[in-house]
């Protein structure tokens, strides 16, 4: 116990240590807020004007229509009321128009589209738009622009005018357009989960989708990165022959525990810091999303979920970061270690997609196994717990196949880490490894 302890702290200590693990400490939340909050952020800010827009109504019809619809900003009051998305808002990202008509003036259509370009072209205009007479029977206008990559602006006319469109057909039938809006306008949907002992939360549906998304991510994302830190030490050590020395002191199975557990231990430092900085940074990022005048909400993660996240974290770490051991101690290099590993990097991306069907209907009988499924389960559950809690006896089920089975790898690495250590020159076969296993 003593040995395993110091196996622990030496790869503890050296991990910590490590520039790789202070800069990228530092950095992650940083990188992470200039990816979700800066943008957000830059997206709300209105850098220019109102677009200058002029329309050509060759029907004679729309104009009118259309100039009010463009006039107004936000949510149409007669269709009741828009809410918009969390932490955006409607407002900052409306495109406002400065619409003018253009008249005829004895030129033909072709003389006023020239002259219309000339004043795109000279800055006096963002563009102008074509109304030809077919299109209140179902034709097409015609937008002309300099920047055609600006999709907003494009989607809210497009919006406004087929309401104006549709206005005057209705208007031409004998309908009053108003009225027909105000009668099948949007029904708002509120969502609340139902809980035991008969409460309820109310959530978003988006973020009911979003977060477990997020969270089996994350996971994936960190099992991977330190179980290439094992892969790397692994490699090391062989290269190195250092291994021959702590051999001559230690077994391979406690000395291949401690280095799981110590690198495990590192992982969790790095998270517990950078869990402490996403705190700070959500807590000031709701105040930046109010001074940009959007609504901000943290989003709401069932406690059973925190609690359980580190278990599932650390099972699913040790379960990779076993087979990176194992791909280590039998290759020569970490480039040819790089090329056999892909296979087993794929199982964890393979639980973010597993995770889609998860969240659409978490009790399935598919969901229940692809969750009991180690190399699965620290993803596939969580997302369950966080969707829709199940049966507490499935959860513990999950944690103590996941248990055995990391003790089981364990025991089966440490066979195959002890020989394949010690051999050079040429990377094992299969056939080979499966002979360590059973040697005595």
């Amino acid at each position: 116990m003593r040995k395993l302890l110091a196996v622990i702290r030496r790869e503890y200590v050296q991990g910590v240590r490590n520039k790789g693990f202070i800069i990228s400490t530092l950095l992650a939340p940083a990188i992470m807020s200039l990816f979700f909050v800066v943008p957000i952020l830059l997206a709300t800010m209105r850098t220019g004007g109102d677009t200058r827009l002029a329309v050509l109504d060759q029907t004679g019809r729309l104009y009118a229509p259309l100039s009010e619809s463009l006039s107004r900003t936000g949510a149409d009051e007669d269709e009741g009321p828009k809410r918009p998305p969390r932490g955006l808002s409607d407002e900052k990202f409306e495109a406002r128009f400065a619409v003018e008509r253009v008249e005829p003036g004895g030129l033909t259509p072709e003389a006023l589209k020239e002259e219309l370009r000339r004043r795109v072209l000279d800055n006096e205009l963002e563009g102008f738009l074509v109304l030809p007479p077919e299109v209140l029977e179902g034709g097409a206008a015609q937008l002309y622009t300099r920047n055609a990559g600006d999709v907003f602006t494009r989607t809210v006319l497009e919006r406004r005018l087929t309401r104006a469109v549709a206005d005057e057909r209705l208007r031409a039938a004998g309908v009053d357009g108003a009225r027909v809006r105000q009668l099948t306008r949007r029904v708002e949907l509120e969502q609340a989960r139902v809980t035991r002992g008969g409460g309820e939360q109310r959530e978003s549906g988006a973020g009911g989708f979003i977060l477990p998304f997020l969270v089996g991510t994350f996971i994936v994302v960190a099992i991977m990165m330190y179980g290439q830190s094992v892969l790397s030490a692994v490699v090391e050590e062989k290269a190195t022959r250092i291994v021959e020395v702590l051999f001559s002191s230690l077994r391979a199975f406690p000395l291949l525990l401690g280095k799981l557990v110590g690198v495990s231990l590192v992982g969790f430092t790095q998270f517990a810091i950078w869990a402490l900085m996403f705190l700070m940074l959500g807590l000031f990022g709701g105040g930046a999303f109010a001074l940009g005048g959007s609504e901000f909400a943290m989003p709401r993660v069932p406690a059973v979920a925190l609690v359980l996240a580190p278990f599932f974290f650390t099972l699913g770490f040790y379960v990779y970061a076993t087979l990176y051991a194992v791909v280590g101690s039998v290759v020569t290099s970490e480039k040819e270690a790089t090329q056999i590993i892909m296979p087993v990097s794929f199982l964890p991306a393979l639980a973010i997609y597993l995770a889609f069907p998860i969240i659409r209907n978490p009790n399935s009988d598919f969901s229940f196994w692809v969750s009991m499924v180690p190399f699965f389960s620290p993803v596939t559950m969580l997302v369950r717990i966080i969707t829709e809690r199940p049966p507490a006896w499935q959860i513990a089920l999950s944690l103590l196949v996941g248990a055995a089975t990391v003790v089981g790898m364990v025991w089966v690495a440490s066979r195959i880490y002890r020989t394949g250590m010690l051999m050079y020159g040429k990377r094992a076969t299969i056939p080979e490894v499966l002979k360590w296993v059973r040697m005595p």
